[in-house]
């Protein structure tokens, strides 16, 4: 917890570092350490009456409680405000005051937690699972400094600048990367492994359970002298000397991790300052910024979401030795070397941090092994032929091969309106979007469409009595707003990893289209699931989760070898799928079958009308579905496109699958079954 505990009290510091993101496994007291951090907060002084927390000598002059007449401000308490997951957008932002409204006909604006977080800091717990609409809120308001509403008649503007504190478990899914990018720091947690650790832990947390008051009694001197050190930290601040030396080595760090744009820097340099005052030091040394390479970058570093964040300690400590200080040598200048020196590297290879020749990161047992070359006589090397059984493997299996390079997908969608979660594959009726019309509500008003409200009460005043400037709303008249924006779906893979996929580089292409399509599953927030087949049968290699890492994980160790068993994958997925529908009914799903459409069964079964049947079973339950064709050379069977028409669905190339490719048309499942309607309802009726 060193790390976790160091940027939180850094924060506290300097909050423009800009937040903290917690990683961890469940159960390692993230939110605990970070709801502890409100305790240390220096208090803060605001305008007497304001619901924004305006500072007295420095308001906001487009604050809406002002204009603010100079006067002493009170102290108050640091806040620490928590944004709970299934908040609604009123909630986050505020809103009209509908009360108000109604009764008094006065425009009043209600403010929302970004208003409350306003000089304290705003902690989302689980923070991956925050719905898109609200993390939009938040980029705005984090970009800017200020929240802007702007809806049902109100407009209005109020400061909102926060630290910006989340937790999270990477195994339920990864954040957006410019939410990401907003986090100044981020720290990764793991419970301890040594025995005497977590039997500390548990004694304290018990000693906490027995008498909460006496286990804070008994830490108060240690908070006392915690809470006195970051305020003399952030009175030295602003005289830490952050020199042209120290800003090289940033810069440097920056470059050499290619780190996208320029907030790295930026949070780098303000984290180095803040541990210099939190030091007691007026100047920033270069431990400073190797601090905050390792807090500030390992999560600005990935380049997708497969990526692991981290850093390079090495490369890292490589680089501060190299743009140390004003008295060491230009780097970009090459010096002759002295008489008699051999300019090669300590161990005889080649110098200038290059790796001899087959000693590179890439080589050892896992690194890709080049293609076997031919001999004089036009015969191969003996070499270990690709796609060989890998030891322990079973008869017909091959080792895993490497996935060929992610591409742009084109957009697969699910047909006709949804009411799933929030997300960004298929039209759905959602609580958050675009306002599409009014309705009567069924059951608890959620979202009120004030202009159809007013419009249904407006013609009964006179009737009701109405005789001040308060409108007479009757229960009859409210309107439920109904609104249109997009769900995230249930994208199952159904994957067949036989022997007829397993043909030279084949398999490489194969994994390189599924890893593709679970890129797009993560920017669209969808779950994902994964189904092989193989040998005698299929497993669900990966149950229905919102971890898009732990697919690709599972899709990069997948061997492949053996029969086709094309029926019992489509059953297995129809097992996951009839579960799936009873957990989360709203989530539909979208079935992604990759194959080439063989299919091999035991000796005198027709394998090939087995898996129509079974395809057949998903057509008539209206599951949207698209096939991947993964058959290759110049001559085909068309099996994988009958496949998709016993589904309902349609079928699609590896080539055809690429956004950019211009061989095929634009795809989407919705297209597809515009002519299979019909077909489906008399399937249905059969």
């Amino acid at each position: 917890m060193d790390d976790l505990r160091l940027a939180l009290l850094l924060n506290a510091v300097s909050p423009a570092v800009g937040g903290v993101l917690v990683r961890g496994e469940k159960g390692t007291a993230k939110s605990t350490a970070v709801r502890a951090l409100a305790a240390l907060m220096p208090d803060v002084d605001v305008v007497a009456g304001c619901r924004f927390s305006c500072a007295p000598g420095a308001p906001d002059p487009g604050c809406p409680d002002g204009p603010h007449e100079a006067a002493p401000g009170t102290a108050r308490p640091a806040r620490m405000v928590e944004l709970p997951v299934g908040a609604s957008e009123d909630r986050l932002v505020g809103a009209l005051d509908i009360e108000r409204a109604l009764a008094d006909g006065v425009k009043a604006f209600e403010p929302g937690l970004l208003a409350d977080a306003h000089r304290g800091v705003l902690y989302v717990d689980e923070v991956n699972l925050l719905h898109d609409h609200l993390v939009d809120l938040l980029l705005d308001a984090a970009a800017m400094g200020a929240s802007y509403v702007e809806r049902e008649g109100v407009s209005v503007r109020h400061a909102a600048r926060f630290l910006l504190v989340g937790t999270m478990n990477p195994e339920e899914g990864e954040l957006r990367p410019q939410l990401l990018d907003r986090f100044g720091l981020t720290v990764e947690v793991a419970a301890s492994r040594e025995p005497e650790q977590r039997v500390e832990v548990v004694r304290r947390r018990l000693a906490y359970d027995d008498d909460p008051a006496a286990f804070a009694a008994r830490w108060a001197d240690e908070e006392a002298a915690l809470r006195e050190r970051i305020a003399a930290a952030r009175t030295l601040l602003p005289r830490v000397d952050l020199g042209d030396a120290a800003l090289r080595q940033i810069a440097a760090t920056c470059a050499a991790f290619e780190v996208d744009g320029m907030r790295a820097d930026i949070v780098m340099a303000r984290t180095a300052t803040a541990l210099a005052a939190w030091a007691g030091r007026a100047d920033v040394r270069e431990e400073d910024v190797r601090q905050a390479a390792l807090l500030a970058l390992p999560h600005r570093r990935r380049r997708n979401p497969f990526d692991a964040p981290g850093l390079d300690e090495d490369r890292l400590d490589e680089t501060l030795e190299r743009f140390g200080g004003d008295d060491r040598p230009d780097p970009d200048t090459d010096p002759d070397p002295d008489p008699g020196t051999d300019p090669s590297g300590p161990d005889g290879g080649p110098g200038g941090g290059v790796p001899p020749q087959g000693q590179g990161p890439e080589s050892g047992p896992d690194a890709e092994q080049p293609e076997p070359s031919e001999s004089p006589a036009g015969q191969p090397e003996p070499s270990e032929p690709a796609g060989a059984p890998a030891a322990g493997a079973g008869a017909g299996d091959r080792s895993a091969e490497r996935a060929a390079e992610p591409f742009r997908t084109k957009v697969l969608s699910v047909p006709g309106l949804g009411e799933g979660a929030a997300g960004r594959r298929s039209r759905a009726r959602t609580e958050h979007g675009r306002t599409t019309g009014a309705r009567r509500p069924r059951g608890t008003l959620s979202k009120l469409h004030l202009a159809a409200t007013v419009q249904a009460a407006a013609p009964h005043q006179r009737a009701r009595g109405r005789s001040g400037p308060g409108l007479v709303v009757r229960r009859d008249d409210l309107r439920q707003a109904t609104r249109e924006g997009r769900e995230g779906n249930l994208v199952l893979f159904v994957v067949d990893a036989s022997g007829s996929m397993a043909a030279r580089r084949r398999m490489s292409s194969v994994k390189g289209a599924v890893l593709s399509l679970l890129l797009d599953a993560y920017q669209r927030r969808d779950k994902v699931g994964l189904v092989t087949f193989r040998g005698t049968g299929a497993e669900l290699a990966l149950p229905p989760t919102s971890s898009v890492d732990a697919a690709a994980a599972r899709l990069e160790e997948l061997p492949t070898g053996g029969r086709t068993p094309l029926a019992a994958g489509l059953l297995k997925a129809h097992d996951v799928l009839r579960v799936e529908r009873l957990r989360d009914p709203s989530r539909r799903p979208l079935l992604v079958v990759v194959t080439d459409g063989r299919a091999t069964g035991a000796r005198g079964s027709d394998a090939l009308a087995l898996a129509g049947r079974a395809a057949r079973l998903h057509a008539a339950e209206g599951t949207a579905a698209v096939v991947v064709d993964c058959e290759a050379g110049p001559v085909r069977l068309g099996l994988a496109g009958n496949l998709a028409r016993e589904l309902g669905g349609t079928a699609v190339t590896l080539d055809e699958l690429r956004a950019d490719s211009i061989a095929g048309l634009v795809r989407d499942v919705r297209a597809a079954t515009t002519g299979t309607d019909s077909t489906v309802r008399n399937r249905r009726a059969a």
